[in-house]
């Protein structure tokens, strides 16, 4: 089964990203913070990341630095879910390794998009 990481200190976009990503036929595995979801990839890498930028612990970028160091850390892709709209962050965010940008609020039709746009749709 394909897989994705939803790391948000938000439950409840965490819960809608779930039911979301669920849909487009991925199994989920949720962090609240950076610091949780380097655990989870380091038992486990996912395919995908969906990832917030302004987390407490480890915030999505330090995370995003971190995950492509560790071994099969470049596998997943990387979408950062996050309200940051400067083009100098959203920039930052794919010279840092991220694959694609989704601003929130976000839909299915935003998502499975974006998703389609890295290389994985259903």
């Amino acid at each position: 089964m394909r897989t994705c990481l939803i790391t948000d200190d938000s439950r409840i976009i965490r819960k809608v990203a779930r039911r979301i990503v669920e849909d487009l036929g991925f199994q989920v595995e949720e962090a609240a913070d950076g610091a949780e979801a380097l655990s989870l990839c380091a038992a486990a890498m996912p395919e995908v990341i969906l990832l917030d930028w302004n987390m407490p612990v480890m915030d999505g970028m330090t995370f995003l630095r971190r995950l492509r160091s560790l071994p099969g850390g470049t596998a997943p892709k990387v979408l950062f879910c996050t309200i940051e709209t400067d083009p100098a962050r959203i920039a930052e965010a794919l010279d840092a390794g991220a694959d694609e940008y989704v601003m929130k609020p976000f839909d299915g039709d935003i998502i499975g998009s974006k998703f389609a746009d890295v290389g994985l749709a259903a």
